[in-house]
């Protein structure tokens, strides 16, 4: 298993959207940890080329992570919301349902063999995860209750990703009901541990050596850290949310950019549309990408989705190779 190989019980984050960076999985993976690419959002093309350039900068073990497609949303749950924003004047694209290449990106992961592949918003198939595991690619699956951890297990999955609350950026959860539960990062390690026997990995607002010594003694084998890596030279992180993430501003959960549940850094469209966001994703997501991608290019990080953990605020700009290591220290002890 990759995970007893590792120098150091580190896992780096997939962050999709660009803080996810060959350079910074990488440096991740060389340091002793396992370094991480989010292949969400690029085409299989990208996506292959990023793997490329990672193997050129490392000989060892890395993952990659995919979305797993979910069911399109009924127009009319949305309809109001899009209008709302039409009326705005917000730059908008149009309310489209896709599976993020999902064919197209598991052919690439058997080409390419990478040696995790890990998989966010859902479980794939029995015969997905018999396959790849067939490839000699390990199958992770990031899991939100116990109910997941055991349909995860029950289709073959290798590890299990617990994701905490507190995590930033979306929720994993293999549903997006309004209804879904949300547990802290420490009563879902005691639910997941109690619920199947597989390794599980912690993920959540850890941010520091003791927060990663902490999820080892509640149970996890490594922990997963995505948030306190956004500051490293090497991550893809633009200005404005290098900013926030220093700052010390709260965070919430939302649905307003993407109309999926997730994490970010409280501003002003947050405040304005949270509130009447509906559940459709990937439709949201879509709409709101021109007025997001206008608004990182214009570094008005008031109109953009600020994804980060609650504990951003003790994000160090430090070398990601460096941070790796210090965030590793009370592990060994």
């Amino acid at each position: 298993m990759v995970l007893d190989a590792l120098e150091h019980p580190i896992v780096l984050a997939p962050m999709a959207g660009g803080p996810s960076t060959p350079s910074l999985a990488g440096a991740v993976s060389d340091a002793g940890g396992l370094g991480f690419l989010a292949l969400g959002y690029l085409t299989a093309e990208a996506a292959d080329e990023q793997i490329a350039e990672l193997r050129g900068l490392t000989d060892r073990a890395f993952g990659v992570n995919l979305f797993v497609p979910g069911q399109a949303s009924d127009p009319d749950s949305f309809a109001p919301y899009v209008e709302r924003l039409r009326r705005a004047g917000l730059q908008l694209g149009e309310p489209r349902f896709d599976d993020d290449g999902w064919d197209s990106k598991l052919a690439l992961i058997l080409d390419r063999r990478p040696a995790v592949a890990s998989f966010t918003f859902g479980c794939p198939s029995s015969e997905v995860v018999s396959t790849l595991r067939s490839a000699g690619v390990e199958v992770w699956v990031t899991v939100t209750s116990a109910d997941e951890a055991r349909l995860a297990a029950e289709r073959g999955a290798d590890v299990l990703i617990a994701q905490g609350a507190e995590a930033g950026g979306h929720r994993a959860s293999f549903d997006n009901r309004i209804d879904m539960p949300v547990y802290g990062l420490l009563a879902l390690l005691q639910l997941v541990t109690a619920a199947v026997g597989l390794p599980v990995v912690a993920t959540g607002g850890i941010a520091t050596a003791v927060a990663v010594a902490g999820v080892l003694s509640a149970g996890a084998v490594a922990a997963q850290i995505g948030t306190a890596f956004m500051l490293a030279p090497e991550a893809g992180t633009v200005p404005a949310l290098r900013e926030a993430v220093a700052s010390g501003r709260p965070t919430e959960l939302t649905r307003a950019f993407t109309g999926r549940l997730a994490r970010g850094i409280q501003n002003r469209f947050m405040d304005e549309y949270g509130a009447d966001a509906p559940a459709a994703y990937p439709e949201i997501h879509n709409v709101t990408a021109p007025l997001r991608g206008a608004a990182r290019k214009a570094g008005d990080g008031e109109s953009f989705n600020l994804w980060a953990g609650e504990a951003h605020a003790l994000a160090e700009a430090l070398p990601a190779g460096e941070l790796t290591v210090a965030l590793a220290e009370d592990a060994r002890r």
